[in-house]
């Protein structure tokens, strides 16, 4: 089968706005646009105090779009009641997105130290099955995404691929898909099987990029511009591809020592480092 190639790299940069965390999401939007950033992904902390529609129509105002929106989930809890606290708390990201104009939520999924990995995952299934109705109805997609095993005791039960697959083939919904991260997928040897699948499923929803800094000083705040660390990212890129990805190529970096630079100047940084190693 002849593969339709995918868009050129000028228009599929994405950057989420937690990347430059110190600037206002109306900076990050004149700033990115000007940059010639095609996409933004935002994360809810940016719209505190904001109507989301409005920062939607200005998002577009500047030629940019709308990616994502970063994050939904966190559905394990000890208690039913505070599970239904978690699924009331998609519902309202939901809505959020659905009013930023966001065509996707991504999800980190959650876990909650001390109990069983297998039960954590049935909460997150039984969560997500939960809000798939409401998303469905506002048009909104969710991306579960799997993150690196350093964070299965509190942040999320689902660490490969293949388990974000386990979910999606046994909710078999069209408004729910995978995120794929190289900062939490790279170390996978299944990797690329697993995309192979995913792509087959057509649940590759979003990709994330960024490097892993060797040594790493602090396993959530220190990852690395794309090339500074050792992450095969044009390799799993091209895996992507092969899948049928043709979405954007989104930079996702936390770093206390990145926000402590001009963040002009790092925004050039990031455009340099994607355009030389993605």
């Amino acid at each position: 089968m002849h593969m339709i190639p995918p868009p050129p790299d000028s228009v599929r940069l994405c950057i989420h706005t937690i990347t430059t965390k110190p600037w206002a999401i109306e900076e990050a939007v004149e700033r990115y646009a000007a940059a010639g950033v095609k996409g933004i992904t935002v994360w809810r902390e940016a719209l505190a105090g904001r109507d989301p529609a409005a920062i939607g129509t200005c998002i577009r105002d500047h030629g940019l779009t709308v990616v994502s929106v970063c994050r939904g989930g966190f559905f394990p809890a000890d208690t039913g009641e505070r599970r239904l606290k978690a699924i009331d708390e998609n519902r309202r990201c939901i809505d959020q997105a659905a009013a930023l104009g966001a065509p996707l939520i991504v999800l980190v999924c959650g876990a909650l130290a001390g109990q069983a990995l297998a039960e954590s995952r049935k909460q997150i299934a039984d969560g997500i099955a939960a809000v798939l109705p409401h998303a469905a109805a506002a048009r909104v997609r969710l991306a579960i995404e799997p993150l690196h095993p350093m964070y299965a005791d509190e942040r999320s039960a689902v660490n490969t691929v293949s388990q974000a697959r386990v979910i999606c083939n046994g909710l078999k919904s069209p408004w729910l898909g995978i995120a794929v991260d190289v900062y939490h997928t790279w170390w996978d040897d299944h990797l690329e099987e697993e995309i192979r699948a995913s792509g087959q499923e057509g649940t590759l929803f979003a990709f994330h990029l960024c490097d892993w800094r060797t040594p790493t000083v602090d396993i959530l705040e220190d990852r690395g511009l794309m090339g500074e660390g050792c992450i095969p990212i044009r390799q799993i890129r091209g895996w992507m591809e092969q899948a049928g990805f043709k979405g954007f190529n989104e930079v996702e970096i936390f770093s206390r020592r990145r926000w402590a630079t001009d963040q002009t100047q790092y925004l050039e940084d990031i455009k340099t480092a994607y355009f030389a190693d993605v």
